[in-house]
């Protein structure tokens, strides 16, 4: 576990002190005499490996199965842990295909949504309950898709983000915090395969395991560290979790970089579309119908027809040849659009510059930009937590490219808090760094 009481960097140490990880006297790996010694300790065994506790049970798949599953989540005591098991890779949806939930004196049920009439029971058998849950980003959606909304919620791992923890995946935080070990093997499975295999299921199950046991460690923790707080107001702030809508979708298209000119840009737009299209309806996820690569190929070269199409070196895929129409049409299309329809490299967006032309286009706001960024990263190792989770980087880059008018200073504090919060910051977050932030603001106009 991190020692939150040490906030010095680690390995830091002033000029000319003596570090006392190495023995000043005879140096590593010597004796009294100088003389060198073999470092023969074994290495420490390996955690345990965490094991179902109460065995494996039988998939709930049926409205009736549902019904006992909620009978008995309901009589039971304290927060559920939770887990969805999405196809992500394989389909093209993001929703559960496995819902995995375990209560103190209720055991551990594993829930196929998929043949359910409805899971409103099961909401309503939650009703109040405090969920945890591990990576909630992830699993909020596909859970509310099915109706499941949580009234209060701990992520253990936005948990041990607050907390310091260098790797924050849920494996190395039961092996960290809980001393034991986790089989990952079936992470990247087809979850919409039916039967799902044994092995599956039993690793389906161990996500929840311990989740309680985790939640209830790390709670200790965030008192201990005084963040208890800090973790409520994230915590709350994730019920309204919506995921962001991405704009230009297809500009995330690997290699898209290397197209030149406008008309490439539109085939590749065209083709990511046509794709995406086909994607949706067959709920297969894209890059198995095509891959990007064929797309960047097919946008250089241009082919007109079919032949040509399936002849362009790289242009590959399991649809490359049964869609081959589509993307022949995506492409006459692109070919007679008017120039000014193109898209052209940089997208449009309502945010500022990027940064890296701040100095050039705006050199006060280059320098409140980089005076800012620099308290940033030394209040997060004061506070031993990621900057990003300290404040979001782009709430940092619009406050420091459009900051309050006022500079009196204590309106200037009044206002930065504000213009914070209208972008999404929690209090504590705005509490910690908005003296930093007019600190930035008022120094770079001196300069």
């Amino acid at each position: 576990m991190p020692d939150n009481a040490d906030h010095s960097p680690a390995g830091a140490r002033l000029e000319g002190e003596p570090d006392d990880s190495v023995d000043t006297e005879t140096g590593p790996g010597t004796g009294l005499d100088g003389a060198p010694v073999e470092d023969d300790a074994p290495p420490p065994p390996p955690a345990p490996l965490l094991e179902l506790r109460d065995g494996l049970p039988d998939v709930v798949d049926t409205d009736e199965g549902l019904l006992e599953a909620c009978t008995a989540l309901a009589a039971a005591t304290g927060p559920v842990a939770i887990d969805a098991e999405r196809a992500s890779g394989y389909r093209y949806s993001n929703r559960a295909y496995l819902i995995q939930l375990r209560r103190e004196g209720a055991g551990t049920w594993l829930v196929d949504p998929i043949g359910m009439t409805t899971l409103a029971p099961l909401q309503e058998a939650l009703e109040g309950t405090e969920w945890i849950l591990h990576a909630a980003t992830q699993d909020l959606p596909c859970l509310r898709e099915v109706g499941l909304t949580p009234t209060s919620l701990f992520d253990t791992e936005l948990a041990g983000r607050l907390l310091g923890y260098p790797r924050v995946g849920l494996a190395t935080l039961v092996e960290t915090v809980l001393g034991q070990r986790m089989r990952k093997e079936h992470s990247a499975a087809d979850w919409s395969t039916r039967p799902l295999p044994t092995p599956w299921l039993e690793y389906a199950a161990l996500d929840v395991e311990v989740l309680l046991e985790l939640r209830d460690h790390m709670a200790t923790e965030l008192e201990r560290a005084g963040k208890a707080e800090w973790a409520r107001q994230e915590f709350d702030h994730l019920l309204g979790f919506e995921p962001a809508v991405r704009v230009d979708a297809w500009r995330r298209t690997s290699g898209v970089h290397r197209l030149r000119g406008r008309r490439a840009l539109g085939a590749a737009r065209a083709l990511w579309e046509a794709r995406d299209a086909i994607a949706a309806e067959r709920d297969v996820t894209p890059g198995r119908i095509l891959p990007d690569s064929a797309i960047v190929v097919a946008a250089t070269a241009m082919p007109t027809d079919r032949r040509a199409l399936l002849a362009t070196q790289g242009f590959h895929g399991r649809g490359a040849s049964r869609y081959a129409s589509a993307w022949v049409e995506a492409l006459r299309k692109v070919r007679e659009m008017d120039e000014d329809d193109l898209p052209t490299r940089a997208p449009r967006g309502d945010g500022p510059p990027h940064p890296r032309t701040w100095a050039e286009r705006e050199p006060v706001a280059d320098r409140r930009f980089k005076a800012a960024r620099e308290a940033m990263l030394n209040l997060a190792e004061v506070h031993h937590l990621p900057v990003e989770n300290l404040l979001t980087p782009d709430y940092l880059r619009r406050l420091m490219w459009a900051p309050p008018a006022t500079r009196e200073p204590a309106e200037l504090a009044e206002a930065v808090r504000a213009q914070l919060a209208s972008y999404g910051a929690r209090p504590w977050q705005a509490g910690l760094v908005t003296g930093a932030l007019v600190g930035a603001i008022l120094g770079a106009e001196r300069d």
